[in-house]
């Protein structure tokens, strides 16, 4: 009986990992949408790059 109420314990305890993992999943996969619907509301014109090409410093003789 000690062994069978252990794995049910243990079983228990799995699933509530599961459904943590599912959730933590879940968050991340809205995070992700959430920043690719921004990434296209965004113009291009409003990048803080310098763009390729420019640098910071000139060359150095």
């Amino acid at each position: 009986m000690f062994a069978y109420e252990l794995h049910e314990l243990r079983s228990a305890e799995l699933r509530h990992l599961a459904e943590q993992e599912r959730l933590a999943a879940e968050a991340l996969r809205g995070r992700r949408a959430a920043r690719r619907t921004a990434s296209r509301e965004v113009p291009e014109a409003e990048s803080h790059s310098g763009g390729p090409g420019r640098h910071r410093f000139t060359r150095a003789a």
